[in-house]
Order: structure tokens, then sequence, then C-alpha cells
């Protein structure tokens, strides 16, 4: 199911996504919908485990592995949690989503794009998100913002462009499903961009 009302926060390492998306969760509630937050990697507790495989820096991963445990635990997120919350009509804000292994692992690690949306689009079952917040900031100011460093991230700047490169390809291949928002304005602005963006999508 594509839906409109399943909004995934997209955007480089430190590009704010948990902090704007919280901040529009609690904006949209104000509006008066009944907002689910979630977030990936993680969000059941096969999620949440293998979260903890994906980001610990204690080894090296190959580019495949990782994007197979992104889309498992994304999968079980959709089946227990998110598919759920969109039949019964709720709105779903979420930190980070399938965008995220199209840009990371699709575009950065080279993967293929499509190669990588097919092997989600089989765990998925329909359960897409309808409209994507790219947060804009530059790779460097992103990094200068992150308080900790995990294995993706330790990565640095070089990584981080490939992805931020990987997303502008995105979003010009889907406008229709983007909101863009330069993340680097005061954060009350960025909020207020993301809810004008959403709400005129609906």
């Amino acid at each position: 199911m594509v839906n409109t009302r399943y909004i995934a926060f997209e955007g480089v390492d430190g590009a704010g996504k948990t902090t704007v998306a919280g901040a529009v969760a609690v904006a949209l509630r104000r509006r008066g919908a009944d907002v689910l937050e979630v977030r990936e990697p993680g969000g059941t507790p096969i999620g949440e485990a293998i979260r903890g495989i994906l980001l610990d820096r204690g080894g090296s991963m190959a580019p495949w592995t990782e994007a197979m445990l992104f889309a498992a635990a994304r999968a079980q997120l959709a089946a227990e949690v998110v598919g759920p919350a969109l039949a019964r009509g709720r709105v779903v804000v979420s930190d980070r989503s399938v965008y995220s292994s199209l840009a990371y692992q699709g575009g950065a690690r080279r993967l293929g794009i499509e190669a990588v949306r097919a092997v989600n689009a089989a765990g998925l079952g329909g359960v897409w998100p309808g409209l994507i917040v790219l947060l804009e900031v530059a790779p460097e100011a992103g990094l200068a913002r992150e308080d900790e460093v995990d294995r993706i991230s330790v990565e640095g700047v070089t990584l981080q462009e490939r992805v931020a490169a990987a997303y502008r390809r995105l979003a010009e291949a889907e406008p229709e499903r983007f909101v863009t928002v330069d993340a680097g304005m005061p954060l009350p602005r960025v909020v207020s961009a993301c809810v004008d963006g959403i709400v005129s999508r609906w």
C-alpha cells in the first residue's frame, strides 16, 4: 500500500532526521492526526537486535550483508507495526525508511538502486512510504553535528557525499513523492517547512 500518510524522513548522517521527525509528529498531532512514530532500523524486538549488529563499530560488513540486514529489520517492522497502523488509518512518521537503503546501499555502496529496491520490495509486501521528506545538509556539516559515530558514519565524508548524490537522483526520479527541505535553517523553520510540505500532499 503506497500511502501519503506513511511519511519517512531521510537525509545524510547528521541531517536532523530524528529531531525533525519527532517535532513534526508533535505538530501533526496538534492538527488532529493520530500519529505513530517509528525508526529504522528498529521498532520491533527483532529490528532492534538487528540494529545493534548493523551499527556496532566492532567489525567490517560486506555490502550485501548490510543491505539484507536492513531489509530484514524493515520487513519485520512493516509486518508487525507499520502495515497494521496504516490499515487502522493512522499516520506513520518514520525516522528513515527503505529510501535509506536505496541511497546508502544501492547508491553509495554501489549495489544498484534497483537491485536493492527489488530485495526490499519482496519483504515489504506493498507497505512502502508514500511521502519522503528529504532533509538536505552538506555532508561535512551533517557529520559535524553528530554526537556519536556508528559503523556507517565513521566512514566519513566521502561515503556521505555519495549518499547525498543518490538521494538527489531519487528525488529527481520521483518528484511526486519527495518534499525537499533545507535542513540548515533554524529548527522551527525546518519543522514548519516539513509540515507545510506534508499537508500540501494530503
